[in-house]
């Protein structure tokens, strides 16, 4: 989906020491205008319009700090040559501490800049207050679906996804923005909840929309709302438990197959649209909440044959459904 050229930015998002090689050769601070819708990006122009749309995003309360185009925090540890046992956060009162240094004041984000004119994107803190950021990476590389494998967890969870702040990334995925209250502390995450779900919470931080990195640039999906939506409470119980934590310690009764709200049709669907590289991890995701759901026996025969669909073998199907089953 093209997103127009962002002017500013309504809120924040998705990722990690500086580099040297991340520094281009230019390391002119040109502060002239950005250019307007249509005009093409001249890279002197990036770290103009990273520094533009951090401080609008300051300016709504979100700490941020300059990235590289790696998304990696672009101001140098002061401590890089230190032998010290334990880290400095911060307490030093020198930049260069990475999600730590984290600000919305626009005088500290101009000075976080100024020390890293290589910079070409912006982070914005996630667990931190006023909104206590959660972002959400629904990614598509490796084959991966996260918006179908979210959509799944809706279903699965009983819980509807409110409209918010939607980021599309240069890799065609989408980071969605959800607030939090500020305990429990939600942390990050790679792949737990399924496939190709990536979680920001407590000490990681989002690339902001209209940062440029060496994979492209971010973009605000036109018409997202202001401000982000609260993540809804089942959402968040996810996020805070393991997958397993919530479950009773009692065999729970199990739903029966033609019931309107069992998971199995969404979880069948899920499996045989897997791509390639992707095959046995979403039938592992899927046995495993088969069994969550009490519908492991029932839906072993189901899972198999869906999972041949894709292209597995017999013997590679059952493998990975029992080994689902004795988690």
């Amino acid at each position: 989906m093209a997103a127009p050229h962002p002017t500013a930015m309504d809120t924040p998002t998705g990722s990690h020491p500086s580099r040297p090689a991340d520094r281009p050769a230019n390391r002119s601070t040109n502060h002239a205008t950005a250019p307007g819708p249509g005009h093409p990006y001249h890279p002197e122009n990036h770290h103009t319009t990273a520094l533009t749309h951090a401080l609008v995003a300051a300016g709504r309360g979100y700490p941020v700090i300059p990235l590289t185009r790696a998304k990696l925090p672009a101001v140098r540890s002061p401590h890089h040559a230190d032998q010290a046992a334990a880290p400095c956060r911060g307490a030093c009162g020198r930049p260069g501490h990475g999600i730590h240094d984290a600000t919305a004041d626009p005088l500290a984000v101009r000075r976080l800049f100024a020390a890293a004119p290589w910079a070409t994107a912006y982070g914005i803190a996630c667990g931190v207050p006023p909104h206590h950021l959660i972002g959400i990476d629904l990614d598509t590389k490796h084959g991966a679906d996260g918006l179908t494998a979210l959509h799944l967890l809706a279903s699965e969870h009983h819980f509807a996804l409110p409209p918010t702040v939607t980021v599309r990334t240069p890799s065609g995925g989408h980071h969605l923005y959800f607030s939090a209250p500020p305990t429990p502390p939600v942390p990050n995450s790679a792949g737990r909840l399924a496939p190709g779900i990536d979680i920001r919470g407590t000490g990681g931080y989002l690339v902001g929309p209209g940062s440029h990195t060496s994979r492209g640039t971010y973009h605000l999906i036109p018409g997202t709302p202001r401000t982000p939506a609260p993540a809804p409470a089942a959402l968040l119980h996810l996020l805070t438990h393991s997958p397993h934590s919530s479950l009773p310690h009692t065999t729970p009764p199990r739903p029966s197959l033609h019931t309107p709200t069992n998971p199995a049709p969404a979880l069948l669907r899920f499996v045989r649209t897997a791509p390639n590289g992707q095959r046995n991890a979403r039938l592992f995701w899927a046995a495993c909440r088969a069994h969550e759901s009490g519908l492991g026996q029932e839906m072993a025969t189901a899972l198999t044959t869906a999972a041949l669909h894709t292209g597995l073998t017999e013997r590679e199907a059952r493998a990975t459904i029992a080994s689902a089953a004795r988690r």
